[in-house]
């Protein structure tokens, strides 16, 4: 029981692993900008973590960049900049809504009305091919009376 609560409590604080002390500022308000900028980033290995959360080297060397970038003074969305300017727009979570991206904004919502005008058109083609039975015929009638009797 305690060697299980040893793994799930290492698997709790596994996060806190990726930052690593050396690279934790002095001044708690910088640290604390760090760490708001840090979400809004994803490493470019991991793809689906934040820089903090990561442990690739590529997500420590973007970790030290933005903490240079705020001790050298710059705003949040400077800091944020710069870092684009350097690996480009892949390590934001939410690129901005401009030029080519507008087509991964719309791609999502095109598609999902794209999908609705289909079905629609596909149960309403079916519905207008689906036709009544025709009645039987007096020969098959008898037929399907004959059938039913054995």
């Amino acid at each position: 029981m305690r060697a299980l609560l040893l793994c799930l409590s290492l698997l709790i604080a596994l996060p806190a692993f990726a930052v690593q002390p050396d690279e934790i500022l002095s001044d708690p308000a910088l640290e604390a900008r760090a760490r708001e900028i840090s979400k809004i980033l994803r490493c470019p290995v991991c793809q689906g973590e934040t820089i903090d959360d990561s442990n690739a080297p590529i997500s420590r060397d973007l970790r030290l960049y933005l903490r240079e970038r705020l001790v050298a003074g710059d705003t949040d969305q400077q800091a944020v900049t710069a870092i684009t300017d350097r690996f480009g727009e892949f390590v934001l979570f939410e690129p901005p809504a401009k030029g080519l991206n507008w087509i991964l904004w719309l791609a999502g919502p095109v598609m999902a009305v794209l999908a609705l005008l289909i079905g629609w058109r596909f149960l309403r083609s079916r519905n207008a091919t689906e036709a009544t039975p025709e009645a039987l015929s007096r020969a098959e009638s008898e037929r399907l009376k004959e059938i039913m009797r054995d």
